[in-house]
C-alpha cells in the first residue's frame, strides 16, 4: 500500500523509478520535478519494457530520455496516487562490509568479548590500525545479497520472530549500466548508470556462527529475509551526481537522527569497489553494488529496531525513502 511517499527531491533534471497504478501492473517511470511521471513503456514505445532492460540499452536510450524530460507537454501522470516500488529487479546483489571507518570501529568494539582485557578507547585506536592497514593493503570486503530480499522504499519491514537484534544500516548504492568484468579502477566508473539508495537491514544476533565460530559470518541469514533490503526511491543517472564520495547519508528513527554522515569516509570509494567486484564476478546491467553503511546503527546506540518503529532514509540529491516495521507474531 502506498503511504507518505515524498516528493521527488534528486539532483538532475529526471529520475527513473517503477510505479504502479491501482489495478495496473508497475511500468518504468520517468520522474521529473513537480511530482509528475512518464509511462516509459508508452513514451518509447516498448511495452514490455522494465528499468533494467531499459539499463542494457542505456547509452541509446539516455539521450531519449533527456529529451522526454525537457519536454513539458509531454503525457505525465502525477506521483500522488501511484505505488512507488524497488526502481529496479537486479540479477545481483553486491554488498561491501565494513567500508567506513568509524562504523567498522564502532561494531568492532560493540562486539568484543566480555573478557575483552582492553579499554574501550584501546580496542578503537587498535580497530582503526587495522583499518588503516585495510586501506593501504587495497582489500575491500565483499559478500553476496538475495534478490528477494528487496522490498520498495515506502513499504512496511517485517521483523521475522527470529531476529533478536534488527538494525538499520543505510548505504549509497550504485547500479551498474552494462556487463563488466575486470575493468580497472579507472574505468570502473563507465559502468555505473546512476545512484539509488538501499536500508541493507541486519539482525546482528545471527552474524555470527554461535554453533560454529571457526566460520565465521552468516550473512544469508542475518541480512536476507524477504524485505530486509527496501531500496529507492528511484536512481538518479550518475551525470547528475558530481561526486559519489561526497554525500550526505542521513537515517531518522522515529524522527530522531541516528546516522548523519558522508560518504568520505568510505574506506573504498565506488569506483574501487565496481572494480574490485569485478576481478572475479561479471556485473550485468541493473546489477546493485552496496557500499557500506557509516556510523550511527542500532549497536551504536543501545536501541534496535522494534515494532512500529518508522526509518526515514535520505542521501543527499538521491531523495528519501521511509519504511515502518511490524513485528512477525511468533508461531
Amino acid at each position: 500500500m502506498k503511504r507518505d511517499v515524498d516528493s521527488p527531491t534528486f539532483s538532475g533534471p529526471f529520475a527513473l523509478g517503477t510505479v504502479s497504478a491501482p489495478g495496473r501492473d508497475p511500468f518504468p517511470a520517468l520522474v521529473v520535478p513537480g511530482d509528475r511521471v512518464m509511462d516509459l513503456r508508452a513514451a518509447l514505445g516498448a511495452p514490455e519494457l522494465t528499468v533494467r532492460t531499459l539499463l542494457e540499452g542505456w547509452d541509446d536510450v539516455l539521450p531519449r530520455l533527456r529529451t522526454l524530460a525537457a519536454d513539458t507537454a509531454g503525457d505525465r501522470l502525477p506521483l500522488d496516487g501511484l505505488r512507488v516500488h524497488a526502481p529496479v529487479e537486479p540479477r545481483q546483489v553486491f554488498q561491501s562490509g565494513a567500508n567506513y571507518r568509524q562504523h567498522v570501529i564502532d561494531l568492532a568494539v560493540a562486539h568484543r568479548s566480555p573478557d575483552d582485557p582492553r579499554t574501550v578507547e584501546e580496542a578503537r585506536v587498535e580497530f582503526a590500525e587495522v583499518m588503516d592497514r585495510r586501506a593501504a593493503e587495497d582489500l575491500p570486503y565483499v559478500f553476496i545479497g538475495l534478490p528477494s530480499a528487496i522490498t520498495g522504499p515506502y513499504d512496511d519491514v517485517l521483523l521475522p520472530a527470529w531476529a533478536a537484534q534488527p538494525d538499520w544500516e543505510l548505504e549509497l548504492v550504485a547500479v551498474i549500466a552494462k556487463p563488466a568484468h575486470r575493468v580497472s579502477v579507472e574505468e570502473a566508473l563507465e559502468y555505473v548508470v546512476g545512484y539509488t539508495i538501499a536500508n541493507d537491514l541486519t539482525d546482528r544476533a545471527t552474524v555470527f556462527r554461535q554453533d560454529m565460530p571457526g566460520i565465521g559470518t552468516d550473512w544469508l541469514h542475518s541480512k536476507n529475509a524477504p524485505g530486509f533490503t527496501p531500496l529507492g526511491p528511484w536512481i538518479v543517472p550518475a551525470e547528475s551526481i558530481a561526486d559519489p564520495g561526497d554525500l550526505r547519508i542521513t537515517l531518522k528513527l522515529n524522527g530522531e537522527t541516528m546516522q548523519d554522515e558522508s560518504t568520505k569516509d568510505m574506506i573504498f570509494g565506488v569506483a574501487r569497489l565496481v572494480s574490485y567486484i569485478s576481478q572475479t564476478a561479471r556485473l550485468l546491467p541493473g546489477d546493485l553494488v552496496l557500499t557500506g553503511s557509516p556510523a550511527g546503527n542500532g549497536m551504536h546506540w543501545g536501541r534496535l529496531l522494534r515494532d512500529g518503529d518508522v526509518m526515514e532514509g535520505s542521501i543527499a540529491g538521491l531523495g528519501t525513502q521511509r519504511t515502518r516495521c511490524t513485528a512477525e507474531t511468533a508461531s
